[in-house]
């Protein structure tokens, strides 16, 4: 077994829900030949004929990438991971082909590709675009569980400690925040110490990043 097959062996048998490789080819022979593959080094595997009974399946929750052949019978490869990419599907993407080019790639890539193989390849190749695109999609996973949490507690906040603590993220002092609201200096501090214990900031500067990141993934504008 290769370096990469027992990482892919090993690091999968550590997580649960057990991670799975979704494969897209209209060709029945490729699929049988990806399918035993991936089989081989203990990953599920879900092979499809087209495009359409892909986007039908209903997928698990659980980490996953999926192996997309460019030109399909019924829909193109680049069109699908446009339509993954509207509906907000994040699943990596590795483009299988026998007729690529250069602009394909580069399209490919461009929409978030973890690589773009020509056929035949070497099965070393797809063992590690599989790799890379189970740990990317691991990775997603962790950073939105970490949102949500952020989110959760955010919402935990009164009305008043969401705006005291947006404005302390914004640089403002306590006096500012004070004179701003109407109120007095220790209000202003005793609604901050009640929001870093719900958000469980174990201090000003950690308070203050987590603000930050709500802000960068727009989640304050949906709560406050």
């Amino acid at each position: 077994m290769t370096e990469t097959s027992k990482r892919l062996a090993t690091s999968d048998n550590l997580h649960s829900p057990s991670p799975i490789v979704y494969v897209v080819d209209s060709d029945v022979s490729f699929r049988q030949a990806l399918i035993a593959l991936v089989s081989s080094v203990r990953l599920q595997v879900q092979a499809f004929a087209s495009a359409h009974d892909f986007l039908r399946w209903r997928r698990p929750d659980a980490p996953s990438c999926l192996i997309l052949d460019v030109r399909l019978t019924d829909l193109n490869g680049l069109d699908l991971q446009n339509q993954l990419t509207d509906a907000k599907i994040q699943i990596p993407i590795i483009f299988v082909t026998a007729h690529g080019d250069v602009s394909m790639s580069v399209r490919a890539m461009k929409g978030g590709a973890v690589d773009f193989l020509t056929k035949p390849f070497r099965d070393q190749d797809v063992l590690d675009a599989i790799h890379i695109g189970l740990e990317r999609d691991r990775a997603a996973r962790a950073r939105d569980a970490e949102v949500s949490g952020l989110q959760r507690r955010f919402r935990s906040l009164t009305s008043r400690e969401r705006v005291v603590v947006t404005m302390v993220s914004s640089g403002l002092q306590n006096k500012q925040i004070a004179a701003q609201l109407g109120v007095t200096e220790n209000t202003v501090k005793a609604h901050r110490k009640r929001a870093m214990d719900k958000m469980q900031a174990q201090s000003l500067p950690e308070l203050v990043k987590m603000i930050e990141r709500l802000d960068a993934h727009r989640v304050l504008r949906d709560i406050a």
